[in-house]
């Protein structure tokens, strides 16, 4: 276990007092991180010493900077880049996250020199520019999947990685990746350091840490409940057939340069994209029937920017982690209380406030006020009727 901070020390704690070197403090700084999250704040130092990390902790606690900062601040002091094959192996369940993980690493890096090398590899893509692309990579991000196609075609070895890092390793084996998993830690040196995160301790992530970990600092975060002060929530009562003109309306009544709506559907998604495109808005959907390059470009233009509207289903939620994030638009309420506050937490993140919107339709009301209870929170309602939509 990591040793216990007082309160007064936690506070004190900075990525400068967490031992890293001042090209990685650059990029900190310019991605607009104030103070180390907990999960980073315990897991950086031990990560730095080289110590086995069994981390607890949820989609959304910032624990991919806590392993990509120390991994980062390694190849700084020590670590040979650019040899033939990867020294750093990370695992992770999805395509988005393996994008995901990849940028954070490329960001948090770009003032490294000489520069580190990650590379995203994944399925449902060609496998030849990713064949080209492993060669002379220094950090490798993988579902286990396409890893272990490219193993299949003598792409890559495994011979020469340093540190394994198993990302949410419990969904991992929910996606059924437990054989994959144990073919590839089979190949792996067994003199490495491995750092396994997971949002929950069952039975599985218990024998998997077992066999895999020696005598790993165990860091466990709570999981934070949204911070629902932070986030100004409002619902507009409205008639179904008006709920595209009030979407509309809002956004450009309101100015929003930056909105994520959620819809209930892939066709109400793209149907929104028409609609608000045809209507001067710049937007896009990211869903499950998008392909992975309309994916990972659409999420890309929104994160910096240079997308004003990002049209998204439950599906993919949980991989859109957007920091500054100030509006949230529930165009469609969702099937439960807590999905509706996972949603309406993608704003009001990193103690900045935010705006969080839903449409109720009459057939909404009943669901929308057990929402409300389960939230012990009242939202205010504003009823449209008489609000002029003509034009939107």
């Amino acid at each position: 276990m990591v040793d216990p901070l007082s309160e007064a020390e936690k506070s004190k704690v900075t990525f400068a007092s967490l031992g890293l070197s001042e090209p990685l403090l650059n990029a900190v700084e310019e991605q607009q991180y104030t103070r180390p999250y907990p999960i980073q704040r315990d897991a950086i130092p031990p990560i730095l010493r080289g110590k086995d990390i069994l981390g607890i902790a949820k989609t959304g606690s910032g624990k991919t900077a806590s392993f990509v900062l120390p991994i980062l601040e390694l190849f700084h002091r020590t670590k040979t880049v650019g040899s033939r094959y990867a020294s750093v192996l990370v695992l992770v369940p999805t395509r988005e996250l393996a994008s995901q993980v990849a940028d954070v690493f490329q960001n948090l890096g770009a003032h490294l020199f000489p520069k580190v090398k990650t590379v995203a590899v994944y399925g449902g893509v060609s496998i030849n520019p990713q064949m080209q692309a492993v060669h002379g990579a220094d950090i490798l991000v993988a579902t286990p999947g396409r890893l272990l196609d490219l193993l299949a075609q003598n792409a890559l070895r495994l011979s020469d990685v340093e540190i394994l890092v198993l990302d949410e390793a419990d969904k991992m084996l929910e996606l059924g990746f437990a054989d994959e998993m144990n073919q590839l830690f089979d190949r792996l040196p067994k003199n490495r350091q491995t750092i396994l995160f997971s949002a929950t301790l069952g039975e599985a992530i218990q024998a998997i840490h077992q066999t895999l970990l020696r005598a790993p600092v165990k860091i466990e975060v709570v999981e934070e409940a949204t911070n629902l002060e932070q986030i100004e929530q409002v619902a507009y009562q409205v008639d179904p057939a008006r709920k595209g003109p009030l979407l509309r309306y809002l956004i450009k009544t309101h100015n929003m340069q930056q909105v994520l709506v959620f819809a209930s559907s892939t066709r109400t998604a793209d149907n929104l994209v028409v609609k608000l495109s045809k209507n001067g808005i710049q937007a896009a959907a990211i869903h499950g029937q998008k392909g992975q390059q309309v994916r990972t470009d659409v999420l890309h233009k929104f994160k910096a920017g240079k997308l004003q509207v990002m049209v998204a289903t439950d599906l993919l939620a949980r991989g859109i982690d957007i920091q500054l994030l100030p509006f949230v638009i529930n165009f469609d309420l969702p099937r439960s209380p807590k999905d509706y506050v996972h949603r309406i937490g993608r704003t009001g993140r990193a103690e900045a406030t935010g705006k969080a919107i839903s449409l109720i339709t009459p057939d909404d009301a009943h669901h929308f006020k057990i929402i409300q209870k389960k939230m012990g929170k009242r939202v205010a309602q504003i009823d449209t009727t008489n609000l002029d939509l003509h034009g939107y």
